[in-house]
């Protein structure tokens, strides 16, 4: 059983920074690509950056400038550095992972998606 766990959320005043950390665990072989999206209240989940395996990454125009994905694959962990936060920028995020390659003795290789269940990132002074 993969799963996908956030951290890093909280409550920052306008200006500040924060580091989100998603970390994949259980039986993987290989993950493609892991992205970041957020929801904020009333609104739709939005593609905030994504990153490949081989490091392509591609941000939401938002956020461009502002926000850094990165990811470590020999920890199965992606991560996103945001700076220069604005109060538009309250949501909730989470973090998906593409094509996760895994083993069952039942199904042998599967690669299947996965999100994490979220973390809040409030901006406000």
């Amino acid at each position: 059983q993969v799963q996908l766990v956030e951290s890093g959320g909280g409550l920052v005043q306008p200006g500040g920074s924060l580091r989100l950390s998603c970390a994949a665990s259980g039986s993987i072989f290989s993950i493609s690509a892991m992205r970041w999206y957020r929801q904020a209240p009333g609104k739709q989940r939005e593609l905030v950056a994504a990153i490949t395996r081989g490091g392509s990454t591609n941000y939401g125009d938002s956020v461009k400038g502002r926000f850094s994905i990165s990811r470590d694959n020999a920890k199965n962990t992606v991560y996103l550095q945001m700076d220069s936060l604005k109060p538009e920028d309250t949501a909730v995020y989470y973090c998906n992972a593409d094509h996760v390659r895994t083993f069952s003795v039942a199904r042998g290789f599967y690669d299947s998606d996965y999100w994490g269940q979220g973390t809040q990132v409030t901006v406000s002074s």
